[in-house]
């Protein structure tokens, strides 16, 4: 956790970040269609892809389910925590 409270972890998917969305084909049941809208909406984070398949992701208090989550339901190659 860094000074202002926030916690980081960078992720490299080994599927491309947009065909990743596609676990939100149900929009309305997941009140959003994209991965980066669903870490937004949790409260506290954020969600900002560097390239097709990395994201940092910062959360205030969310981190470790984001994390939990992350990796039970998406394909993680590589992740740095900070």
């Amino acid at each position: 956790m860094n000074a202002a409270g926030y916690q980081t972890l960078i992720v490299k998917f080994s599927e491309p970040i947009t065909a990743l969305d596609g676990i939100f084909d149900d929009a309305e049941a997941w009140g959003t269609d994209t991965l980066k809208g669903w870490i937004d909406n949790y409260e506290g984070s954020r969600f900002t892809a560097i390239d097709s398949h990395t994201a940092v992701i910062t959360s205030e208090y969310n981190m470790e389910c984001l994390k939990a989550w992350l990796e039970r339901y998406t394909p993680i190659t590589d992740k740095a925590e900070f």
